[in-house]
């Protein structure tokens, strides 16, 4: 008799591949294996899946077209089944999906503008927490600046790419009539960050996500921006107004 995880393992098995036979512990009042019954729930499965997806990313869809997105994502979801019973951590390895996706290959910047649109879903369901406001910094004296340790907002999540992700990003979830975006104009980054009701999404400075990455670690600001600055086009000044008027910071300590 197979162990309950031999038996999980056939059953996810049977799930993906129509072709192979439901698992010999599944029956029906007749103590027939259900075939169709079971290839009526295989399809339900995939087909919530498909849809999830699709609702997590329009832009991509918007950008490829339905039929095309839906064949991607029924690859994704014949590849990739959930590993929570929480539907909305489904899809989170989409984007590096269809980097790897050959058929999309025209497009490079579209695993890039797939994380913008994850790390909307993800600050939408993040924690709230209140921000901190914008002018609470202003009466620290300069020289004190940079020994701050800065408390990042749980939604907060800056990207960077080497393509215009943002402004691709944006004119497709945006305008009615998309912008014509030269796709080698440069590479761009994105802050997301949900302070209330709302997700903001933003270009910053690149380098900016570097600053983030190291502030969440603990560091003093001054740490933070030694290694921020290595990156070309980045302003301390412009990030961290950013950062302040996007409620991407909650708190500060020396």
């Amino acid at each position: 008799m197979p162990s309950q995880a031999e038996y999980e393992t056939a059953f996810v098995q049977a799930l993906r591949q129509p072709r192979i036979p439901p698992p010999s512990g599944v029956r029906h009042p007749g103590s027939q294996p259900p075939v169709l019954r079971f290839g009526v729930y295989r399809n339900n499965v995939h087909v919530s899946l498909v849809e999830a997806v699709t609702r997590l990313y329009p832009v991509v869809q918007r950008l490829v077209g339905e039929a095309f997105f839906q064949a991607v994502a029924r690859r994704f979801v014949g590849q990739v089944l959930p590993d929570s019973p929480v539907l909305i951590n489904y899809g989170e390895t989409f984007p590096d999906f269809l980097d790897h996706f050959e058929p999309a290959a025209r497009l490079p910047y579209l695993g890039d503008v797939a994380r913008i649109e994850w790390a909307w879903h993800r600050a939408y369901h993040a924690q709230d927490h209140p921000p901190l406001p914008p002018q609470a910094l202003a009466r620290i004296p300069p020289a004190q600046v940079g020994h701050l340790r800065l408390e990042l907002h749980p939604s907060l999540q800056v990207l960077e790419s080497p393509w215009p992700a943002h402004s691709i990003w944006h004119s497709n979830r945006h305008d009615a009539q998309v912008r014509r975006i030269d796709r080698d104009s440069g590479g761009e980054a994105t802050l997301v960050c949900r302070p209330d009701m709302e997700v903001l999404v933003c270009a910053v400075p690149l380098g900016t996500a570097a600053l983030v990455r190291t502030l969440s670690t603990g560091a003093k600001l001054e740490q933070a921006t030694t290694q921020a600055v290595e990156q070309p086009g980045f302003n301390l000044q412009t990030s961290l107004a950013a950062l302040l008027s996007s409620g991407g910071i909650t708190a500060f300590r020396f």
